[in-house]
């Protein structure tokens, strides 16, 4: 599928691997609609993307502001890519000093990674089955799993959990929405550059970024965003789960 001439809905848009993936969609040629927190710097992203590109301010776990930002991008042309990069993190062992990890904090890292992207999901995959075909395919949807989903680490078991299961709906889904021509991937980031990174210090970073094979170094949002692109473009992704991580296998801790 050609991103050019299409509509791109990006969720968590305003920073880090979501805002990496609309910009490289705007220079492709798509028109972009960035969802993501009232407090994020959405209105700010998609003013520096320029004119192809808006912000519409909503909680992936809301059905109601999810589907305004499907709205808002199906009156600005055919929706025919959705890439689902908003997500939290949790770092709580199941039983710590303090006693059991609290059910809130589980259920609330459940429902944000897995019941929003779902939500989403759905709501953008309604959508592109009512759009014209575009050559052989109607609409892409690149999911973000984590490499957490197959070597998470002590502490991870709530984020494990919730890309684990990103990872695990990837193949029924994209056998489900063949029959509209909908494609479903997911990419299975390790250690990057963001937002949520940087508030690790640097001796955290730099002691992850020793243990990726090669590159010894944490990954560029512009890359994960190249593989978003390349998926896009390439009929025959579909399906599977990538890993893109330059061979890292997490340590237990």
């Amino acid at each position: 599928m050609d991103a050019q001439g299409s509509v791109a809905l990006v969720t968590g848009g305003a920073s880090g691997l979501g805002r990496a993936s609309a910009e490289r969609l705007v220079e492709a040629g798509a028109q972009v609609v960035l969802l993501d927190l009232p407090g994020s710097a959405g209105e700010e992203a998609a003013a520096e993307l320029g004119d192809t590109a808006r912000f519409v301010p909503g909680d992936v776990t809301d059905e109601e502001q999810v589907g305004a930002a499907v709205a808002l991008a199906r009156s600005l042309g055919p929706l025919r890519i959705l890439v689902s990069c908003a997500g939290i993190v949790s770092a709580r062992r199941l039983v710590g000093r303090s006693g059991p990890m609290p059910m809130a904090e589980f259920e609330r890292v459940l429902r944000v990674n897995v019941l929003g992207t779902v939500t989403v999901m759905r709501l953008a995959a309604q959508a592109m089955a009512e759009e014209p075909l575009d050559g052989e395919e109607r609409g892409v949807i690149v999911n973000t799993a984590s490499v957490a989903a197959f070597d998470g680490q002590i502490g991870q078991t709530a984020y494990a959990a919730s890309k684990a299961a990103i990872a695990g709906l990837t193949l029924p889904a994209a056998r489900e929405l063949a029959d509209a021509r909908i494609r479903v991937m997911a990419i299975a980031p390790g250690t990057f550059e963001t937002p949520m990174m940087a508030g690790l210090g640097q001796e955290v970073r730099d002691s992850l970024a020793a243990q990726v094979p090669h590159p010894r170094r944490l990954g560029r949002p512009a890359e994960f965003a190249a593989l978003v692109h390349h998926i896009i473009e390439n009929p025959m992704l579909n399906g599977e789960v990538i890993r893109l991580d330059g061979a890292i296998r997490m340590a237990p801790r």
